[in-house]
């Protein structure tokens, strides 16, 4: 595989898909213009996202810049296929766009080979460096691991693409992928950090083995720990938090809080720190965002504040790699 360094932090293009709130074409390109200037060079989008919104935005920005200087992912296995909308009706899976298409799993080779043209053509790029195979655990991991995979594969020897992977929720669907295919990278989200660390018995130590970089996302477990205070409403996994989730991201925040630390600076930095991480993907909004992303991840933070967490219980000691 020949890509160049993902730094430590990346760009996620679901926001800029309107995810749950419609926005703008100026505010997404001020907030990927945000990004660039921050030094953000690893931008990741997928179909998926605002069917296809977030590819075509994305694409409109990167097409300004030199080619070589950044690297961009998207996601396959999820078609989008054109369907008569006279409703107006909107998209049902959080995206703030019109249903005017549908998403159609297919894991064949021909259905891998055409979500990549398709992606290529919404975001008017020369080629797509990674291409994850996107959820194969909500639709059908069996077939995910058995066609797609080994379509990956295909497509990376013939050089359409630079590096292959898979993006998901799941520890144990992404353990399954990397034992059953020769991926370069996967897309974890939300299984390792600050709050939960499932991976880390058996994925990331896989990973390393197995020379597999890991882009970790979903830092934030859905919101909860994105602010310095956690509010009694947090989401967590997409829903609603319960509420021993919720306690202990409140003993998470006034931990941080005793050190002079934000909780969402101490999230993104554990969430950076293991070796088998390669990149934090942090999905933004706002060009505001943006900027408060890049000084937490920049923030200085004691060492003894991991210490606390793990005296307190709220962190394994083996688990500090800050």
């Amino acid at each position: 595989m020949s890509l160049p360094e993902l730094g430590r932090l990346g760009f996620g293009g679901a926001g800029i898909g309107n995810l749950y709130r419609a926005m703008s074409d100026d505010v997404a390109d001020a907030t990927l213009a945000a990004s660039w200037d921050a030094g953000i060079r690893y931008f990741d989008t997928a179909p998926h996202y605002g069917l296809g919104l977030s590819e075509r935005r994305l694409g409109a920005f990167l097409t300004t810049k030199p080619r070589d200087e950044f690297v961009i992912s998207t996601k396959v296995g999820r078609i989008l296929e054109p369907v008569a909308n006279p409703s107006g009706a909107r998209d049902s899976q959080g995206f703030d766009v019109p249903a005017d298409v549908v998403r159609r799993w297919d894991p064949s080779e021909a259905g891998i080979r055409r979500s990549i043209e398709d992606s290529l053509e919404r975001t008017g790029l020369d080629r797509i460096d990674i291409a994850y195979l996107h959820d194969p655990d909500v639709y059908d991991l069996d077939a995910g691991i058995k066609q797609a995979l080994p379509a990956l594969e295909k497509l990376r020897a013939e050089g359409l693409v630079a590096a292959i992977g898979v993006g998901a929720n799941s520890a144990d669907a992404l353990r399954e992928c990397v034992l059953g295919a020769d991926l370069d990278v996967i897309m974890l989200a939300g299984r390792y950090s600050l709050l939960e660390q499932p991976a880390a018995t058996d994925l990331l130590p896989l990973c390393q083995e197995r020379n597999v970089m890991v882009a970790n996302c979903g830092v934030y477990n859905s919101g909860l720990l994105a602010r310095p205070v956690v509010p009694e409403h947090a989401n967590y996994n997409y829903a609603p938090a319960p509420a021993n989730i919720l306690a202990k991201a409140k003993a998470l925040a006034a931990c941080c809080d005793e050190f002079g630390v934000e909780l969402p600076a101490a999230a993104l930095q554990f969430a950076a720190a293991h070796p088998a991480v390669c990149n934090v993907v942090v999905g933004a909004s706002t060009a505001e965002q943006i900027s408060q992303t890049a000084a937490r991840m920049a923030a200085e933070i004691p060492a003894a504040l991991w210490a606390a967490l793990v005296a307190r219980g709220l962190l394994g000691e083996s688990l500090v790699h800050v």
